[in-house]
């Protein structure tokens, strides 16, 4: 399959940028000229603008604001009543009064930090808008730590979080599937969706699809246009939709940054050289760092650095007036002798030709030096960073093995495991779609099947994908031998879909059928015998067997423990359900400690919104719910609804679930 899936995208209303402005104005008024033009001119620089004629409509846009930065332009009137409301709100980054009168509003708006000017017309707001963006694309970049006391606490140095696992999976993926022309066509007509207000972005959507070719990736990375700002929010959202779409642009930069590095590595004699780069961090990932001096910290999109001094500097002091940053001047040492992500000088290919630019492919890892505030000024700090060849022990064992679990024979099959791995359930569905429609090789067809079937059993359609694994057994036991490790699988699966069901006398049945066949066929620590004690354990525990539930439990475990590295998501899931069994056995303290080992590993190891947090913390919920402690168990029912409610399909039987035992559990306070 080449790059074409203009068939596996949805209609969309989604974030292009890192943030977004809301204009409020009660004499807004859509239809005039004048209002056009102005709307037209501020498109030119955020491309997502909410209009507001009343503040409470600004204050209810604002509330809706999850993961970009939001800038507010109001009139110096609606201003004086809506900023107190409003300025203290996180993800506001800024506020621009527009009036017909300045000396009027000088006076009041000196009192509020994050105004940034009374302005008479709408050319000088764009212009400080400019700079406010660019300076939220260089303080959102996604990044992770990793803390000398994290390092010291497990077996292994070096663990690194998982955003940056998976987007390392990503890339590596990505860079193994073969694109086609039709592949820049698909990501035009998505971008055409995102902005289709937006004239002057349209005219460039056109000359990228006409004119884009691998050789100009890095000028249209540098170029202030709809491709860096859509990687980059991205990358630090996980869109994986948008990632799939932008994945041959993200393959060719990188490869023209990897071709640069191979012609200017002599360059630079073998010695170390000083880059620069300047931003805001927000206080919580400052925190962070300070505890991660010594340890590691990466970034986990392009790193776009500097030679010059000031321009970094002058990112990192307007970032230190932020209230909720600080500002952050890293002096970076790269040393051209160690293997590490490429990097390159780009001023001959840049689109600013003038910029003296470094730019560094994805999953840069640096080592933490020394911190030190610069100036007595309390908001600004030096960072020295060194460029690292750490080998992470831990990372590198976790990575692998689910390297090994998203394998596959083209990019795509990897990719199609990897959206299940990390619950990104519709978009891997669309992709088997595509792939299935697409293949006429039978043995092919049966995997789709079977992998529909586990995203439909993921999105709780249980008769769905009981219908797409039975497709998939039918073609099987056409065409392999009764004792073939498929047919097994497929006989798991039809097991769990009954389980789902409630049906457990089928689903035990379907169960030992490809214990059989796995008993037979396999050595006895296989992990695929693992699974099938644990699904066996899972119907008895349904059926209240919890003896026996326990016992087919305790033999995954024991599996587990030998073949697994210590923070493996498996382990996860066996601890979840020995905690279970014990919970149903009303034996609270041994639920929770089982719990707790669960909820360790999950955190460390899986996306914020993945759907198996969401269950940890819904069985944590229960114990404490059952021990009487009601406040703590509130609390963790909320966590497991904020989670539900992003990852699945609002008619998601959990959904319903969890949001009766929140209402439960608010009686009994």
């Amino acid at each position: 399959m080449s790059g074409s899936k203009s068939n596996i995208r949805q209609p969309r209303q989604r974030m292009a940028q890192n943030y977004l402005l809301i204009w409020v104005d009660a004499s807004i008024d859509q239809a005039d000229k004048d209002c056009q033009n102005t709307l037209a001119q501020l498109k030119n620089v955020v491309n997502d603008v909410n209009l507001c004629t009343e503040s409470d409509q600004c204050i209810e846009a604002l509330n809706k604001v999850d993961k970009e930065q939001a800038f507010v332009i109001t009139s110096g009137y609606s201003g004086q009543h809506l900023v107190p409301e409003i300025h203290g709100m996180p993800q506001l980054d800024a506020i621009y009064i527009f009036c017909g009168n300045k000396s009027r509003h000088e006076g009041w708006t000196q009192n509020w930090t994050k105004i940034r000017g009374v302005h008479t017309n709408i050319k000088d707001i764009c212009q400080a808008l400019q700079v406010a963006v660019k300076q939220c694309d260089q303080d959102t970049i996604a990044v992770s730590f990793l803390a000398l006391n994290e390092m010291a606490s497990t077996d292994n140095l070096n663990q690194l979080e998982p955003t940056f696992m998976y987007t390392q999976l990503f890339k590596e993926i990505l860079l193994d599937i073969e694109y086609d022309r039709k592949a820049i066509k698909d990501l035009a007509v998505c971008c055409r969706e995102v902005f289709a207000d937006n004239p002057v972005e349209l005219q460039v959507i056109d000359e990228f699809e006409r004119d884009y070719c691998p050789q100009k990736a890095i000028w249209w990375y540098t170029r202030e246009c709809f491709t860096y700002k859509m990687l980059n929010q991205a990358l630090r959202t996980m869109d994986a939709d948008i990632i799939i779409n932008m994945g041959f642009f993200l393959r060719d930069v990188h490869q023209q940054i990897q071709q640069l590095h191979e012609q200017q590595v002599s360059s630079y004699g073998r010695k170390p050289f000083i880059v620069y780069r300047g931003q805001g961090l927000m206080k919580s990932d400052f925190e962070k760092l300070q505890k991660a001096k010594g340890g590691l910290m990466s970034f986990n999109n392009f790193l776009s650095t500097s030679k010059d001094k000031e321009v970094s500097l002058d990112f990192a002091g307007r970032a230190s007036i932020e209230p909720n940053k600080v500002g952050i001047f890293f002096i970076m040492s790269i040393d051209p002798c160690i293997e590490s992500t490429p990097f390159a000088s780009i001023k001959e290919v840049s689109f600013f030709k003038e910029e003296e630019e470094i730019l560094f492919s994805m999953h840069t890892v640096f080592r933490v030096n020394t911190i030190k505030q610069m100036d007595n000024k309390n908001e600004l700090y030096q960072v020295e960073l060194e460029l690292t060849a750490d080998d992470d022990q831990q990372l590198r064992s976790l990575t692998d093995r689910i390297r090994e679990e998203a394998d596959g024979s083209t990019g795509w099959k990897r990719l199609g495991k990897l959206l299940l791995k990390i619950g990104q359930f519709n978009k891997a569905e669309e992709l088997y779609n595509v792939l299935l429609e697409q293949t006429s090789d039978e043995s092919e067809k049966a995997l789709y099947y079977n992998q529909l079937g586990v995203v439909k059993d993921a999105q709780g359609d249980y008769e769905k994908a009981n219908w797409y694994y039975e497709q998939g057994l039918e073609i099987q036991q056409k065409t392999l031998p009764s004792n073939h490790r498929s047919l097994a699988n497929s006989y798991n699966n039809i097991g769990l879909a009954y389980k789902n069901m409630e049906e457990y006398s089928k689903a035990l049945s379907y169960y030992e059928k490809a214990l059989e066949i796995y008993q037979k066929t396999l050595p006895s620590n296989h992990p695929d015998l693992a699974t099938s004690y644990n699904n066996i354990g899972n119907v008895y525990n349904n059926m209240g067997e919890y003896s026996k539930a326990l016992s087919f439990y305790e033999m995954t475990l024991e599996i587990e423990q030998k073949i697994l590295p210590a923070n493996h998501p498996s382990l996860a899931i066996s601890y979840n359900n020995i905690g279970l069994v014990y919970d149903y056995m009303r034996e609270y303290s041994k639920a929770l400690s089982y719990y707790e080992k669960a909820l360790e590993i999950l955190e460390k190891t899986l996306p914020s919104n993945h759907p198996l947090l969401a269950t940890s913390y819904n069985n944590i919920g229960d114990v404490y719910d059952n021990m009487g402690n009601y406040s703590k168990a509130l609390s963790y029912f909320e966590r497991a609804l904020d989670i539900k409610q992003r990852a699945l399909p609002p008619t998601h039987p959990s959904i319903k679930n969890v949001k009766e035992s929140i209402e439960i559990v608010k009686k009994k306070l």
